[in-house]
């Protein structure tokens, strides 16, 4: 029994010098291992790289979202060989001597109800929904104007790009037609004058000083 205790004891002494001399040799070695470190990373990840990742992929969102709706609207109109005018355009195109000899020309594609409570004064009604009954008086206008601009009620509204499509496709030259983003809603802000009822009834306010 006492043998027995002897050697035990002395094994364990053999175990924790191995063990030491082992620390040693990895300590001074090049090639040792760096204890503190995880040579076996589990499920969790790292809290300063998930945050890093989350930074960067709003700042890549942030940049990659600088896109306007108004910039999204006139890459569209411009894909389908539409040119755009911008509200400084407008004023020129409606102050210039030609609008009076009809060479130049405005084209309203919103409904007759909205059409008839204001609309740029001197403006042909063209509501393509309806295009059938509008074209016999509209395409004539067309064909012998240098400059048609066609307008909506502006923003999001669509219609001006499907009346001028439509009338493209009804034979006039793209390079004569116009498509005016900012519509109606953008005229009226601006405080330029507005025409009611009918066409030339020369009814509505005048625009602002």
């Amino acid at each position: 029994m006492h043998q027995a205790k002897q050697v035990l004891i002395e094994g364990l002494l053999l175990l924790a010098l191995g063990g030491a001399l082992a620390l040693a040799a990895n300590f001074i070695s090049p090639r040792g291992l760096a204890l503190t470190r995880n040579y076996f990373p589990g499920g969790s990840r790292p809290t300063l790289s998930l945050a890093g990742t989350q930074a960067a992929t709003a700042a890549r969102g942030t940049h990659a979202i600088t896109v306007s709706p108004a910039e999204i609207i006139i890459a569209r109109l411009k894909a389908k060989g539409l040119e755009v005018v911008d509200s400084n355009q407008v004023v020129q195109i409606f102050r210039d001597p030609r609008r009076e000899q009809e060479l130049f020309i405005f084209i309203d594609s919103r409904a007759e109800a909205h059409y008839l409570e204001g609309h740029v004064p001197g403006a042909y009604l063209f509501d393509h929904y309806r295009a059938e009954n509008y074209l016999a008086t509209v395409l004539p206008a067309c064909r012998t104007a240098d400059k048609i601009l066609v307008y909506c009620s502006g923003g999001p509204c669509e219609d001006s790009e499907f009346a001028a499509v439509i009338l493209s496709d009804a034979g006039v030259p793209k390079e004569k037609l116009r498509v005016y983003p900012g519509g109606f809603g953008e005229w009226t802000t601006n405080g330029l004058p507005v025409e009611t009822g009918e066409r030339n009834s020369h009814l509505g306010r005048p625009a602002k000083p």
